[in-house]
């Protein structure tokens, strides 16, 4: 079941885990939580940020154990299922695997801070004046990577996909 295709994936998602934790133990150590470091004015800096909910902050925990605990559990349940499907997806669709392999990766790096801390610290802050996009971390990037590669392998397949169109059905008579 497990092919050197899906091996070699599955070392991409530990890499992604790797550097996703690496990354947040590096902010943690050398910045204050809620310290910004401007990098490129006026578009990109770090700042050191703590996120108790989902993706974006969406659904925060409040803290509480009960919410971390329910946001854990749908955790653990989503990479089951990408996992499940990785694993019965075949080596040809090797864009599928890579999209699900960085998802993978990520969900392990963001659920690990949740598992152990309880929060995901998050640090790339990409601004235009006052306008933020959601501060994020790498296990996000790769999430959101993965997910994009995710859409484009669907809208190519599909367009793989022969079509039942009216103009087919009159043509063949049906």
């Amino acid at each position: 079941m497990l092919t050197g295709l899906k091996s070699y994936l599955l070392c991409l998602s530990a890499a992604v885990v790797a550097l996703d934790q690496f990354s947040k133990w590096k902010v943690e150590q050398s910045m204050r939580l809620y310290e910004r470091i401007e990098v490129i004015p006026g578009f990109f800096q770090l700042a050191h940020v703590t996120n108790d909910g989902i993706a974006f902050g969406l659904f925060p925990s409040g803290g509480s154990f009960v919410g971390t605990a329910i946001l854990a559990t749908l955790g653990l349940l989503a990479l089951g299922v990408v996992t499940f499907y990785f694993l019965q997806t075949p080596d040809e669709q090797k864009l599928l695997l890579t999209a699900l392999a960085l998802v993978l990766g990520g969900a392990i790096g963001n659920l690990t801070d949740r598992l152990m801390r309880g929060e995901v610290t998050d640090f790339f802050d990409a601004y235009i004046g006052q306008h933020h996009w959601p501060t994020f971390n790498v296990a996000d990037s790769a999430i959101s990577v993965g997910i994009v590669l995710l859409a484009i392998e669907t809208l190519r397949t599909r367009g793989d996909q022969p079509s039942d169109s009216v103009d087919e059905r009159v043509a063949s008579g049906a």
